[in-house]
């Protein structure tokens, strides 16, 4: 058991919360979503989240027994949370809010959407608390999204790209089948989105968690000597004009990029740092238990 104001402390120094400022998505993403449902949210969620957007987002009781890592709240994330949790328990996401992001085998998604209000009346009522970290968590080089997915591949970092998130690695020599297979065994995934070219020889890796479906950044990865390239999202399959014009910017793209294309959901791609560096983090340096809220289905 420790004291959240510990935690809290601990985590907001690890993730440099204060040298972020306003996390530049969620600043806009919040509001944007929160504002038009008439949700008091700037009351509701702590006065520091409401300024950083990163952070402690619901606070509950002083002692904490259990930290709960998950990566969106997704109803069945927060069914289990509330279900299995006791008073003062705090589950730490990478986002505040869920994404929507769509199938490439199935439905496309709604993008962000409003966590339910009796889920937030159900939190505060138990006395648990929220913690989120969204882009600190992505550019970190300890506990890292994107830094622990070169750890489980083995891969030696040699540079970075697009604005930090995205890390150029060495990898022994392996093939796209091969890459592929690896990644539905690390990220636990039933299929890989796939765009690009089959490549026989392959040593050198670009990494990008979450949203790595940006023409811009894949062809900054290329000139980098990018081979492959892994990421959450190949393909933006968000269900609006943006999704659309995103998607068609894409399909443009990979018939002329020269790399192999590995989406392995933005889901499944954040949650792989939870599991291994986070949960790591957290048993080390407190006496804590750490329980992992993977979703139901990656791709959604």
């Amino acid at each position: 058991m420790i004291n959240l104001s510990m935690l809290e402390k601990k985590l907001d120094e690890l993730f440099q919360l204060d040298r972020f400022g306003s996390d530049p998505a969620f600043s806009r993403f919040i509001p944007m979503v929160y504002d038009p449902i008439g949700f008091d949210w700037r009351n509701v969620f702590h006065y520091k989240f409401t300024q950083q957007f990163n952070g402690l987002m619901l606070k509950g009781a002083e002692e904490v027994s259990n930290v709960f890592l998950a990566v969106f709240p997704t109803d069945d994330v927060l069914t289990k949370f509330l279900d299995q949790s006791q008073e003062g328990d705090l589950l730490f996401m990478h986002h505040p809010l869920f994404m929507e992001c769509g199938d490439p085998r199935g439905a496309w998604g709604k993008g962000f959407v409003p966590i339910k209000e009796h889920f937030i009346d159900a939190v505060r009522e138990k006395k648990l608390s929220i913690y989120t970290c969204h882009m600190p968590m992505d550019v970190n080089k300890k506990v890292g999204t994107s830094i622990s997915i070169a750890e489980a591949f083995h891969a030696t970092v040699v540079d970075s790209f697009f604005e930090e998130c995205g890390l150029i690695c060495e990898i022994p020599e392996t093939n796209t089948e091969a890459l592929i297979r690896k990644s539905l065994q690390i990220f636990d995934i039933p299929y890989v989105d796939f765009e690009g070219r089959h490549l026989s020889k392959i040593n050198r890796i670009a990494i990008v968690a979450g949203c790595g479906d940006k023409v811009s950044a894949m062809k900054e990865a290329e000139e980098k000597g990018a081979q492959a390239y892994i990421t959450g999202e190949v393909h933006c399959h968000i269900d609006n004009d943006y999704g659309r014009q995103r998607y068609q910017q894409m399909m443009e793209y990979v018939n002329q990029t020269s790399m192999s294309l590995i989406g392995v959901s933005h889901a499944a791609s954040e949650f792989l740092v939870k599991k291994t560096q986070m949960k790591n983090w957290l048993e080390k340096h407190f006496d804590i238990h750490c329980i992992l809220l993977p979703q139901d289905k990656w791709w959604r």
